[in-house]
């Protein structure tokens, strides 16, 4: 818990104390300690089945997805989703819509090229790993050396992989709500300082992802303080398979390996936010939104189209409903989520100050499909509000989890580990991993009921929780 929040809390303390007549016990808590009235509650009820009867989402995100289509953290095309999501959120009669602007390192991919030229001369499907540095312009020709996990690489003994190149083979295995990508997903953020340590002049990894498609999986990686940078790519699970039934064979494989993706110190990003004022305590603040970014291969459909559309498509429904929630309702449409979450903590920083104020938050972050599960990590007063929130929910197919880890999504993590109480409406993930960082991240994959499910649950959460008065805070 940060000090200004402590501060907070012992100075709203001692007005209730000083509140209090002399002499006389404080006034009994209200019998609603959540100040819902009946009302509010039935209102929640009307905004979840207007949203079940068809909403903005579906729109939203193929607009996104058609007009704009891939938006690379610090590229061009990323500033233009700015500037689209801008011009929408003001058509649609949001208040203080507004860019809060940042810089970031740039990347861009450049071209890739693999291939097996013994034993068996075959091309291999590649993607460079976001971060990554290139090969010479005439790429690597080297001794492929397999293990058959990050653990394995580690216990290498330094030296051993002078000259050659590291693959990695563990498989991602399948989960509902994706708890299996942290583990996994480590390979690609550290594998490459991880196989430099050893010698290695390149680092090649089957995809973090659960498809059997030809379609490798991209993501962001970070190299360690003093160790030699090489260069990162993820191998497509088909292409993995070949080259692990190729080295069962047991004669040495060679590989050829290029890649010419290009840094620059500084390229702009920027989180878009839109509110709904409140009515009666407009400095307390819910966040809600998505991320802005996607990665370069598809069109960004599920990460995080999907999750900027469901959002906004919340936020836009109670906007018509013509009723103002108690406190405001912040719409984050996050910048630069995918090379290390750069807009949730530039948005800390910006307003730690007010971090206090900032009262509850979750993100759409984890596709599109049907939201199967309530977790919240909240006060035991709000532990109340989310009771009324499950009641709503039950009926969408959402069921209670963990009230003490709620996840919340990754933009969020920042503030989240700062102390800001948190939900995770949580979705179905069974084949998330099928689509994610790949070619195949397309709008075809959204289904529109889906998409209302979403926005119907969001709306329930955004608008009780604004139209409470209750401290989430713990």
């Amino acid at each position: 818990m940060t000090v200004s929040v402590v501060r907070a809390r012992l100075l709203l303390a001692c007005a209730l104390l000083l509140a209090a007549p002399v002499g006389t016990a404080a006034e009994p808590a209200p019998a609603t300690p959540t100040a819902l009235s009946p009302a509010s509650i039935e209102h929640a009820r009307t905004l979840r089945d207007q949203a079940l009867d068809g909403t903005m989402a579906w729109d939203m995100v193929e607009a996104l997805t058609t007009e704009i289509g891939p938006r690379l953290a610090g590229s061009e095309a990323e500033a233009r989703a700015r500037d689209w999501a801008v011009s929408r959120l003001r058509t649609m009669g949001f208040e203080n819509v507004r860019v809060e602007p940042f810089t970031i390192p740039g990347w861009e991919r450049g071209e890739e090229h693999a291939a097996l030229l013994a034993p068996f001369p075959q091309p291999l499907e590649i993607t460079t790993l976001g971060g990554s540095v290139g090969t010479p312009a005439a790429g690597l020709e080297a001794e492929l050396v397999s293990f058959e996990s990050l653990a394995a690489l580690r216990a290498a003994a330094p030296g051993s992989l002078d000259g050659k190149i590291a693959y990695v083979s563990h498989a991602m295995q399948r989960t509902q709500d994706g708890s299996s990508y942290g583990f996994y997903g480590e390979l690609r953020r550290v594998g490459a300082s991880v196989a430099a340590e050893k010698g290695a002049l390149a680092l090649l990894i089957r995809s973090i992802g659960t498809d059997s498609h030809r379609f490798p999986h991209t993501g962001q990686m970070r190299y360690a303080e003093g160790v030699a940078r090489i260069p990162a790519a993820a191998l497509s699970n088909p292409d993995a398979d070949q080259i692990e039934r190729v080295a069962q064979r047991g004669q040495p494989l060679r590989v050829h390996l290029a890649l010419s993706p290009q840094a620059s110190a500084e390229a702009p990003s920027g989180n878009v936010i839109a509110e709904i004022v409140g009515r009666e305590r407009p400095e307390e603040i819910v966040i809600i939104g998505g991320h802005l970014d996607s990665w370069d291969l598809g069109t960004g459909a599920i990460d995080d189209g999907a999750g900027v559309a469901i959002t906004t498509a919340a936020a836009k429904l109670i906007l018509d409903s013509g009723k103002r929630p108690r406190r405001t309702i912040r719409l984050i449409l996050w910048g630069a989520e995918e090379v290390g979450l750069l807009g949730g903590y530039e948005y800390l920083e910006a307003h730690r100050e007010q971090l206090p104020q900032h009262v509850i938050g979750t993100e759409s972050d984890f596709g599109a499909e049907r939201i199967w599960q309530l977790t919240a990590q909240v006060s035991p007063a709000g532990q109340a509000v989310v009771d009324i929130m499950s009641e709503l929910l039950a009926p969408l197919g959402v069921a209670r989890g963990s009230m003490d880890k709620s996840g919340s999504g990754p933009d969020l993590v920042p503030m989240v580990e700062a102390g800001l109480p948190s939900l995770r409406l949580v979705q179905n993930g069974t084949d998330y991993f099928d689509l994610h960082h790949t070619h195949d991240d397309t709008l075809d994959k959204i289904d529109p009921a889906a998409l209302d499910q979403n926005v119907a649950a969001y709306v329930v959460f955004t608008w009780l929780a604004a139209d409470s008065t209750v401290n989430f805070w713990r």
